[in-house]
């Protein structure tokens, strides 16, 4: 009975993952190390993007260049630079953001090396899935703003309708590119957010259910604020997005996490 108990005890418990206590000076060697080999694996990185510059840039201003071919401009599909230094600095800057992305797997599993030791079973349980569904959405956010900017873009740029030439800058355009792949990525987070609430019995697909118009509303609502263009493409393309993803996190809940 005595052995029940304990064991009971233990279970209720869920003591941490790794049983040895470090000291302040251990845990503080453990994140110099952390940031040490991330910071390795990105410098790398950024000098392989770096070889590649002018083909990643080439990628990356295609959604212009679709757009471009629309407006009939006498200067045809070109980008301009306005700073005698964007020669150089446009691609160190492309280079250093395309070294996050590529080093990205080892510096999130550097973190998740420093971390996992306290976290309890349950939590490790609920913070794998969602680590590799937050990643697993931001590429997927990622693609889905490349692939439906040139919608947006073209918007922009005949809507003078020859009243002007337009000549974009290429570092104002992947500025704005970042942006909003970046807003995408964040929102498109949604439900990652609710499958690891509803794991944790947090949400229910019924109150999702429940929610239903309030959140199509709010989705709108932040789809038309965040959005940096004036096109109504892209807020209508990430509302939309958004409200599938919204229906998928019910579905998933539902079925998947059978709650």
């Amino acid at each position: 009975m005595a052995g029940a108990g304990r064991s009971a005890r233990s279970q209720t418990s869920e003591p941490l993952a790794d049983e040895r206590q470090l000291t302040l000076i251990e845990h503080l060697e453990e994140l110099r190390r952390v940031l040490l080999i991330s910071l390795v694996a990105w410098v790398l990185a950024t000098g392989v993007a770096f070889v590649f510059n002018h083909q990643m840039i080439w990628i990356l201003e295609r959604p212009l260049h679709l757009a471009l071919s629309h407006t009939h401009s006498p200067f045809g599909q070109r980008v301009v630079v306005t700073s005698p230094i964007e020669g150089l600095s446009i691609p160190f800057k492309v280079a250093a953001a395309a070294g996050i992305v590529l080093s990205l797997p080892i510096t999130v599993w550097q973190i998740w090396t420093f971390v996992r030791p306290g976290l309890r079973r349950s939590e490790r349980n609920l913070a794998f899935p969602f680590i590799f569904g937050a990643l697993f959405f931001f590429a997927l956010c990622g693609l889905f703003a490349y692939f439906i900017l040139p919608v947006g873009l073209t918007f922009l740029a005949t809507f003078l309708n020859g009243d002007a030439v337009y000549l974009p800058d290429l570092n104002a355009y992947l500025t704005f590119l970042a942006l909003v792949v970046l807003i995408f990525g964040v929102t498109f987070e949604m439900p990652v957010v609710l499958c690891t609430l509803g794991a944790a019995g947090i949400l229910s697909s019924a109150k999702l259910r429940r929610w239903r118009k309030p959140a199509y509303f709010v989705i709108v609502g932040v789809a038309l604020i965040v959005t940096p263009g004036a096109d109504p493409f892209t807020p209508t393309f990430l509302s939309v997005a958004l409200i599938l993803l919204y229906e998928l996190s019910v579905l998933v809940i539902a079925h998947g996490l059978h709650r």
